[in-house]
């Protein structure tokens, strides 16, 4: 399964009036990252940055002069997200502002059931929260030092992270792990075992008093007492 976790930075919060100027994702196959990102600044031509957005991303005006508009990488867009699912956090808003842009071109939209949000995962995973981006890197044990401003590229990797966690994919890779037999790679499943006898036995560390209140245990038990079975 194939899924590009993304972000977007915006002109503003209003998705009929604003635009996006910055995408960034990474792409996962099978829950684990394959190496390959998109990371896109866009010129929103007309519009201005809103000053609450500005603090948030640091993107200005005169960074953006320069920049391609959202027409001229739409296509790259498409081509690098292709059949993937989109993944993101408080995808609502993100999605918002990806689909206004592709109706303003004349695009079909992304459609709802190829959309993941990791917001309302969270949510159901952690409900107590706090569930930012921030929080669930403090949870995780994933370091977001670097993240001193709101940046598209970034933020898809940091959740990235977040999401791998959140799914379990890395306990999922333990199934996973293969080895050499016969110089070819198989699966653990299929791996010879190799069990080692120790020499000598441990030398036994219980008291006589601890073997004497077990034996009490096992009396008061009766006799069902598993160790009654195997104790010898």
């Amino acid at each position: 399964m194939r899924e590009i976790i993304f972000d977007t930075e915006t002109t503003g919060l209003d998705n009929r009036e604003d635009r996006v100027i910055e995408i960034g994702g990474v792409e996962l196959e099978n829950q684990f990252p394959t190496g390959r990102s998109i990371h896109i600044y866009i010129n929103p031509g007309d519009r201005k940055v809103h000053p609450d957005a500005l603090a948030v991303h640091g993107i200005t005006d005169e960074f953006l002069k320069d920049k391609p508009s959202f027409a001229d990488v739409a296509e790259e867009i498409l081509e690098f997200f292709g059949d993937a699912r989109w993944v993101a956090h408080n995808a609502t808003f993100d999605m918002g502002f990806v689909n206004a842009e592709f109706e303003r071109l004349g695009l079909p939209p992304v459609a709802g059931d190829r959309v993941t949000d990791t917001l309302a995962l969270a949510r159901r995973k952690h409900p107590m929260g706090p569930n930012s981006l921030d929080a669930l890197c403090r949870r995780y044990g994933i370091d977001n030092s670097h993240r001193t401003r709101h940046g598209a590229l970034l933020d898809s990797e940091l959740l990235a992270e977040v999401y791998i966690e959140m799914i379990g994919g890395r306990q999922a890779a333990l199934g996973l792990v293969t080895s050499q037999v016969g110089g070819v790679a198989a699966d653990a499943d299929d791996a010879p075992i190799l069990v080692i006898q120790r020499e000598r036995r441990l030398q036994v560390r219980l008291t006589e008093a601890d073997l004497a209140a077990h034996a009490a245990l096992i009396s008061k038990i009766g006799a069902k007492a598993i160790w009654a079975k195997y104790g010898g």
